[in-house]
């Protein structure tokens, strides 16, 4: 009725409906900063959009996503299949059935899924920065931004810039006591990558060092999810790790005491030196003698993820590949961003931003020691280099058979990787070591196709006789076929392309007349190769 007053609604609506409120805000908040990370991410890597596929793009994460999305088949028959879970290929493949098969769209879907790698770093530096003075939490995504291996993988269709996201997701919820949440989180890691069970493993043993057994055994639901797709792949391959080949080289080829020692410290070096990080870890032993800050629950559980994390990546991995340390990034800038709140503002903006410019600089900058090209942007030179010689083959080598190394046979064998629009007939070598290509029949390849697998500039470490005596002897290490030795085998150099210290040459076999004798090549005395 008119002048009626309208009766109060009941509490629990009230309720009910500033709940929902409060949630439609975190969701728009949380969209805010998501998209406050993402555009520069994709705006810094649009020049890369369609960079054709890198290494083991191209020679496993790919072709097993195309395998799924074209033939359902969970299980790679289009390359070696292997133990890593189906969890990345399964996202593309759903990126695809939408959008259709592409390099870009694959660029684009792993750029997404790095935006919210990015969001959740800002959401954890939040929730271990309660105690500290400030607000560091913007710092880190800006820190992993300017990482040179986060600006690489994050466009990569590779398991490692994922395994990172859903590592700080299952901490995040974790911290918040979103157990069940977290647990979900977990499933979705070791299904993104197997070595992501560490997570869990540690949320398991600090809730049960509670006593807390109902929630300690969510955390027993990842390692179930993880043993069905073992058993699924031991079923289709007959092997545990998919093929004997991967389980020897990431196990057993591993566990040498001398690699596993080396490899340990090759962690250390990069996550608390490498590429200026040295700055943050002075700054944190300064900050760590008169802060109790990291010794909180928050920082005990994240530090025993990370630490778990490290250690695991150290024992097992013949590649000893930095992109196994993506998850502990995050972690380290998040410390680093904390400690410079301490200092007085002058001296925290000094040291970030000394750091930040160190790390912009390594993106460009190659180290006098091996490392791998996806660390920075060798990886596009790499490809650069590879795209050209790709062009001249398929202009002037259609007819003959071309022999090279994988996975560049796999760039010549299949157009959807970028690199040629026909197929093209290929021999796989397993090196570029003289004696590899010697022991190839004559007949059998026209041309041969080298490329710098491995970064060894002269002057650099390996050019010092002890530590090429010391890879010789642990990691099989042997000088690539010189254009000498390729002389003597009958191929002659008819093009060579160069970039920043990179290397690829196309030699052609000489039919017109008979190769040089190779026997001095091939047994003992001052001239065996690398002497």
């Amino acid at each position: 009725m008119p002048g009626q007053r309208r009766a109060p609604a009941p509490k629990g609506r009230s309720v009910a409906l500033a709940e929902r409120s409060g949630s439609r805000s975190r969701i728009f908040h949380l969209a805010v900063f998501f998209f406050l990370f993402a555009v520069p991410l994709f705006a810094i890597h649009w020049s890369l959009f369609g960079l054709p596929f890198f290494w083991d793009e191209q020679g496993q994460f790919i072709p097993t996503a195309l395998d799924l999305l074209r033939s359902g088949a969970w299980i790679a028959h289009s390359t070696i299949p292997n133990v890593h879970p189906p969890g990345v290929e399964a996202y593309l493949a759903a990126w695809y059935k939408l959008f259709g098969f592409s390099i870009p769209v694959t660029r684009a879907a792993m750029l997404l899924m790095a935006g919210f790698g990015l969001l959740f770093t800002f959401l954890l530096a939040i929730e271990l920065s309660r105690d500290a003075d400030g607000a560091p939490a913007f710092l880190p995504p800006l820190l992993l931004l300017a990482s040179p291996l986060f600006y690489t993988q994050s466009m990569m269709a590779q398991l490692d810039m994922p395994a990172m996201v859903f590592t700080l997701l299952s901490l995040l919820l974790f911290l918040k006591k979103n157990y069940v949440a977290s647990a979900a989180a977990c499933i979705a890691l070791v299904l993104v990558k197997e070595t992501g069970i560490v997570a869990p493993a540690v949320f398991f043993a600090f809730l049960a060092w509670r006593k807390d057994w109902k929630r300690a055994g969510l955390f027993v639901t990842p390692a179930i999810a993880l043993a069905c797709w073992l058993l699924v792949l031991h079923r289709g391959t007959g092997y545990w790790l998919g093929n004997p080949g991967f389980a020897h080289y990431n196990v057993g080829y591993a566990l040498n005491p001398v690699r596993m020692a080396l490899s340990f410290a090759r962690r250390i070096y990069y996550i608390f030196f490498a590429e200026f990080r040295w700055i943050g870890t002075i700054l944190l032993l300064w900050v760590a003698r008169k802060s109790r800050i990291f010794r909180s629950g928050p920082w005990r559980v994240t530090l025993a993820v990370s630490i778990a994390t490290l250690a695991l990546v150290s024992i097992f991995g013949g590649a000893e590949l930095e992109r196994y340390l993506l998850p502990v990034l995050p972690v380290f800038y998040i410390a680093v961003s904390i400690a410079a709140t301490s200092l007085p503002r002058w001296a925290g903006a000094a040291c970030t931003g000394a750091l930040m410019a160190g790390l912009i600089g390594n993106l460009f900058w190659n180290p006098p020691y091996p490392f791998p090209y996806e660390n920075n942007l060798a990886m596009v030179d790499f490809v650069r280099l590879q795209q050209v010689a790709a062009n001249f083959a398929e202009r002037n080598l259609g007819q003959e058979r071309i022999a090279t190394a994988w996975p560049y046979t796999v760039s010549f064998e299949n157009p959807d990787y970028g690199f040629v629009k026909h197929k093209l007939n290929v021999l796989e070598t397993n090196d570029f070591h003289f004696l590899s290509i010697a022991g190839l029949p004559e007949r059998k390849f026209d041309a041969l196709i080298t490329y710098s697998r491995t970064w060894a500039p002269p002057g650099g470490v390996v050019a010092v006789s002890l530590v090429r005596r010391f890879l010789e002897k642990f990691y099989d290490w042997q000088p690539d076929i010189t254009p000498e030795q390729c002389e003597a085998l009958g191929l002659n150099k008819v093009a060579s392309w160069k970039l920043r210290g990179q290397e690829v040459d196309v030699y052609l076999r000489n039919r017109g007349s008979p190769p040089l004798h190779a026997a001095r090549y091939l047994f003992g005395g001052a001239e065996r190769p690398g002497s």
